[in-house]
């Protein structure tokens, strides 16, 4: 059974586009290594500074904890961020050609 996570925050504004470097250093490291049971988008709102991050997981372990890239831009995320993080969980009630 897979599990939903959602994270949103808000960056400070001077932080935004390094936020938003890290996310793609995040997503270039999963598209090398390809692991198994993670779903993960991340979409930076229409504001500019917010973010929201959508992982389904389909394994106990989330392959994002053996991410040096996830590491880095978690690192310092404190001192990006000036609202957050909100995490919940979420159930998927349908879907559509999910984000890819």
């Amino acid at each position: 059974m897979s599990v939903t996570k959602e994270i949103r925050y808000t960056t400070k504004p001077e932080c935004a586009d390094e936020n938003a470097r890290l996310i793609r250093e995040v997503f270039a490291e999963l598209a090398r290594e390809q692991p198994d049971g993670l779903q993960y988008s991340a979409f930076r709102l229409a504001d500019g500074v917010s973010f929201l991050h959508v992982a389904v997981l389909d394994t106990e372990d989330n392959p994002l904890t053996a991410s040096a890239a996830f590491g880095e831009f978690q690192s310092d995320i404190e001192a990006r961020i000036a609202d957050g993080p909100v995490q919940s969980d979420a159930t998927v009630v349908g879907s559509y050609r999910p984000f890819g």
